[in-house]
């Protein structure tokens, strides 16, 4: 059973190939390389009029990587899960070396919807989302798209199509075509603290 160090996820992102559990429990891992591939082209993110709404409310206070161990904790916290205890420590290795990032919508003191993923280059990889919330992962999702292509990137991978990504404006291409796509990401450099942290409602849905 290979060990799962940062360095080990790093290297295989940059292949194509994303790591995944059968449940929180279990010790061991599938490296995962789909021959199709849900990706969020950043120029077609749809959002619409609803969230619109919901974002210009202001409800919610938006944050980046303030708790992204508790995001993490989050996005595992359902009956079917891939992120086992062994992927969520790596991640949150990889946070700590400043390579994996959360956008998080917070009520107040508490922590209601949120998404988090792998930065490299140009490529930011979305690993998973929640809401505690109505709409809050919808929410976190348009900040973390316009903070992306802000800081310069070209491809956001969701992994996997679902029809509520594909509401969103997910699209699903074949392996070859995304790793066309990954190459040419991982040719360039993108920032994905270059945003400032306050963003207007307007700047998220232009």
């Amino acid at each position: 059973m290979m060990s799962l160090k940062s360095e080990v996820i790093f290297n295989a992102y940059r292949e194509g190939t994303f790591p995944m559990a059968q449940g929180k429990d279990d010790p061991n891992i599938v490296w995962v390389s789909p021959e199709y591939r849900g990706v969020i082209p950043l120029t077609s993110f749809h959002i619409s009029n609803s969230l619109q709404n919901f974002i210009f409310k202001q409800k919610y206070q938006i944050k980046i990587n303030t708790n992204f161990s508790k995001v993490i904790k989050y996005c595992a916290d359902r009956d079917e899960t891939w992120i086992s205890e062994k992927i969520s420590e790596c991640y949150i290795d990889l946070h700590k070396q400043g390579h994996c990032h959360s956008v998080e919508v917070w009520d107040q003191q508490e922590l209601v919807g949120g998404v988090y993923g792998l930065a490299i280059k140009k490529a930011f990889f979305g690993e998973s989302m929640f809401s505690k919330r109505s709409n809050t992962s919808k929410i976190a999702l348009a900040y973390l798209v316009s903070r992306l292509k802000y800081g310069g990137f070209s491809l956001l991978d969701v992994q996997f199509l679902t029809n509520h990504l594909a509401s969103l404006g997910a699209i699903e291409i074949k392996k070859s075509n995304y790793q066309e796509l990954l190459k040419v990401a991982l040719q360039g450099e993108a920032d994905f603290l270059l945003q400032p942290l306050q963003v207007t409602p307007q700047e998220v849905c232009t």
